[in-house]
């Protein structure tokens, strides 16, 4: 592995070594296109819904409690409430670093307040959680199995990263804030302290990318003992079995992910940090054989994870079906964190490609077009038209059949909003020889390679409306050009247009690499062959043979009621899916009437956004 220069791109996960470097906010913009709308919609209109829902439910308020020494007495939602208010500060942080070069903006000021309420809560000894710990609650401590306090001291650790990635010189105090807790952590759960795990993984993800971010290395000490402590069952026996937690063998010693589908992403992303900073050859090639078997037997098409709903967990090998999709939005945000470390560690194509399917047709699939309403659940398969959300009301978790504003349990509109405001730091990574590019948006490069090479490029896209993506160079350099090629796309190339015009060449699947003495005005073009694609499951998926998929390029698509003008559970494949008029269209036989229609399909992550509809993915061919 790669040593790095120990000055930090403002991204979330920056190790000390790996095969790649990523780049961070200061390094990549998003310019436009489909994820820059997105990004535009979160910066705009999620994140004040987000603040405004945390303070009329009280989740914020609950600090101004703990603050004035009134709690118990009026605190308001679950155990893990906290955590939502360090997902929200994170998320502006990274906004904050998106948008806001000077730091005078009204998301600054914003950013500023939440921390100060946040700062006035915190106890003389560093701990800090509105649930625990004074006259009339629980103490301390007492509850890990599911009181999730490491857990949102985790969330806390996190957006402190956000923070002096972003502002390193800001001084608002939310670095201190965390920085006293994780002390207290590393004073009670160290050496010679409890010998115990949370009932939640998270504290170790966040703990790792602390340690990184001050230079704390026992702090990245601390996340590792956490690791190696999973697997003895110190959690105790559950009805879902040890696995829910992940405290069932050890993480060097399982096989795939399972239990608790978020959990197990977050650890994995954990031991992954771990593996990195130790230089931990096994733990990393244990965690690649997980990931390996995850993503074939336990991942749906759309990159979804988590087939239970009573337990939002994994279910057993290829037991994935569609209409009982759990799906959890945060676990496919999780999948994203873990599929982006082994990325930088390794360097290899295919932890890119799940992260494409996982941003498209799950991150993307969440909220609604305003903003302000979300899945929680992502079905691959919706039986009964859905019902309306009451805008004002909040949902019970995973049961509304539409995007709901608001969740008693609200984990995903924070986890959404932050993983938007930090996107491109997952466009793009650098290495001696060049860059890399691993998603596709219209954005801006500009990085200094450890030679003092400057590297800077503009991509411009329709991407995935079509599959070209120009690449222009901005300043003269030598260095070696690397764009990813999807599993989808057999038949792309590459074609280089400088002075002299270089024929087009074959991009075979994985990555194309053109290496060169570049001058500013060089244009490098990626065709990707995006057109629509009948997918069959594995053989093994009982729940949805003899059906298949429709994707194109990185899309899944939908057939949705709203189109077929009927029962899509009557409706059987009657020939191939073409393109018309920049839609795609099935064929599609009424299995009653014999009936044949040609039907639009949309793309899955625009499912339910015209209203009460049902909705499938898997469609059946007899």
């Amino acid at each position: 592995m790669t040593m790095f220069d120990t000055t930090a791109p403002a991204a979330p996960v920056v190790p000390t070594r790996g095969r790649l470097r990523p780049l961070g906010l200061d390094e990549v913009r998003i310019t436009g296109g489909f994820w820059g709308d997105r990004q535009a919609v979160n910066g705009a209109a999620t994140l004040a819904h987000i603040e405004s829902r945390l303070e009329s439910e009280g989740w914020l308020p609950n600090f101004d409690l703990a603050a004035a020494g009134t709690l118990p007495s009026g605190r308001r939602g679950r155990e893990f409430a906290d955590s939502e208010i360090y997902k929200y500060l994170e998320a502006l942080a990274w906004e904050i670093g998106r948008t806001d070069a000077d730091g005078d903006s009204d998301l600054e000021q914003r950013f500023r307040r939440v921390v100060d309420r946040v700062a006035a809560a915190q106890e003389p000894d560093g701990y800090l959680n509105t649930m625990f710990g004074r006259e009339g609650q629980d103490e301390r401590w007492t509850a890990l199995q599911w009181g999730h306090e490491l857990y949102c001291l985790g969330h806390l650790f996190q957006a402190a990263v956000a923070r002096v990635r972003t502002r390193p010189d800001a001084d608002d105090g939310l670095v201190s804030v965390a920085r006293r807790a994780a002390d207290l952590v590393c004073r009670e759960f160290g050496p010679g302290g409890r010998d115990a795990i949370c009932g939640h993984a998270e504290v170790e993800v966040g703990l790792a990318e602390l340690g990184r971010a001050l230079g704390e290395q026992r702090y990245i000490d601390q996340a590792a003992l956490f690791v190696e402590r999973h697997g003895r069952g110190s959690l105790g026996e559950i009805e879902w079995g040890r696995s829910y937690f992940q405290d069932d063998v050890s993480v060097r010693e399982a096989e795939a992910l399972r239990g608790h589908s978020v959990r197990a992403n977050y650890l994995s992303s954990a031991a992954a940090d771990v593996a990195a900073e130790l230089s931990d050859e096994a733990l990393l090639a244990s965690l690649r054989s997980q990931w390996d078997r995850t993503v074939e037997r336990r991942t749906y098409v759309t990159g979804g994870q988590g087939s239970h709903h009573q337990d939002e967990a994994f279910g057993d090998d290829w037991e994935l079906p569609p209409d009982r999709a759990y799906s959890e939005t945060c676990a496919g945000i999780g999948s994203i964190m873990f599929s982006w470390r082994l990325l930088l560690a390794t360097g290899e194509a295919r932890y890119a490609d799940l992260i494409e399917r996982t941003l498209f047709n799950v991150v993307a699939t969440s909220p609604g077009s305003d903003g302000r309403s979300f899945f929680y659940a992502n079905t691959l398969h919706q039986r009964t038209p859905g019902t309306p959300a009451d805008p004002d009301a909040t949902s019970p978790r995973a049961s509304s059949s539409l995007r709901a504003p608001w969740f008693e349990v609200s984990c995903c509109p924070p986890n959404v909003a932050r993983t938007f405001a930090s996107l491109a730091a997952y466009v793009a990574t650098a290495d001696d020889d060049g860059v890399q590019l691993h998603q596709y948006a219209p954005s801006s490069v500009r990085t200094v390679l450890p030679d003092g090479r400057i590297v800077a490029l503009e991509v411009s896209t329709n991407y995935p409306v079509d599959g070209d993506v120009q690449v222009t160079i901005v300043e003269d350099a030598e260095f070696t050009l690397t764009l990813r090629v999807p599993s989808w796309a057999d038949g792309a190339a590459v074609r280089v247009h400088s002075g002299d015009e270089i024929p087009e060449s074959p991009a075979p699947v994985g990555t194309v690499e053109v290496a060169r003495e570049f001058r500013a005005g060089d244009v490098v073009t990626l065709h990707l062959p995006i057109v629509a694609r009948a997918t069959s499951p594995h053989p093994m998926v009982d729940a949805v043979r003899g059906s298949v998929a429709i994707e194109r390029g990185p899309e899944v698509l939908a057939l949705e009621s709203i189109d077929l003008g009927g029962d899509i559970g009557d409706a059987v494949v009657a020939g191939e899916p073409v393109e018309q008029n920049g839609h795609v269209v099935l064929p599609v036989r009424h299995r009653a009437t014999g009936e044949t229609v040609d039907a639009p399909l949309i793309a899955y992550h625009d499912w339910a956004r015209r209203g009460p509809s049902t909705m499938r993915v898997w469609i059946p061919t007899v």
